[in-house]
């Protein structure tokens, strides 16, 4: 990820969907950058309360008020210090090392096209998390957004909010609890009875937004389970959480 990447990164770290070797790079830059670590104490808080919601059916002039104000108010990007001049010496110096590199690439080829296909599938991945975060956000914003939520075990509570109109679902958690050692917490939609599998929650503790694989379809509900770590085709304990779907 470039410098300007990472600092439009925040939204995307918060709700999980970074993929591992962005998140390690954005936490990171995170270390030394204050803006982005104030927009992700800011973007964290707000997904918190999102988290601990109950279901609301919101007035309605709001959708119509937040549409209109989108179209007015744009978002400011952090505010990141100006770089340093740089020196000339230093600006050589620059030269003769990529000059070194290039020199390196030519002489072992098959380290360079290896280094190609390793960032195109980073690529990919980096392609496939902002998909998923926008589809995440998508469900979490569409109009006809129902939720509902329940008290999970170790003080937690998971929200699930579905949206009819695009046929997708996600969960929310707060102050989950790591799952034992080489256990997952995995997530199914429940089909009149029959479970059918929504992904992992690859992430626990504090809060956690998770987008679930596959439509709603006829869907009732869902549940967590505690799995083997990589998931299982279906559920091999009882649920510590269910939740039945809003009408």
């Amino acid at each position: 990820m470039s410098t300007a990447d990472l600092h439009t990164a925040t939204g995307a770290y918060v709700l999980h969907a970074l993929a591992p070797a962005e998140r390690t790079a954005f936490e990171r830059h995170l270390a030394v950058c204050p803006a982005c670590a104030q927009e992700v104490r800011e973007l964290a808080a707000t997904a918190e309360r999102l988290g601990l919601a109950v279901s609301v059916t919101p007035p309605a002039h709001l959708r119509e008020q937040v549409l209109r104000q989108i179209t007015t108010v744009r978002q400011e990007p952090p505010r990141v210090p100006a770089p340093r001049k740089v020196r000339a010496w230093s600006r050589r110096a620059s030269r003769l090392v990529l000059a070194a590199c290039l020199a390196a690439a030519a002489a072992f080829g098959g380290i360079a096209v290896w280094q190609h296909r390793s960032a195109e599938e980073a690529r990919t991945e980096a392609r496939q998390a902002e998909r998923q975060a926008a589809e995440l956000a998508a469900v979490l914003a569409a109009p006809d957004a129902r939720t509902v939520s329940a008290k999970l075990p170790g003080g937690a509570r998971g929200t699930v909010v579905v949206s009819k109109a695009r046929d997708r679902a996600a969960f929310l958690t707060s102050a989950l609890p790591d799952p034992p050692a080489g256990k997952v917490y995995q997530l199914w939609f429940d089909d009149e009875g029959k479970m059918r599998s929504a992904g992992l929650l690859n992430d626990s503790g504090g809060t956690n937004a998770t987008l679930l694989e596959g439509s709603v379809g006829t869907a009732s509900g869902m549940g967590v389970t505690v799995e083997p770590s990589g998931g299982s085709p279906e559920p091999t304990t009882d649920p510590i959480g269910l939740m039945k779907f809003p009408a």
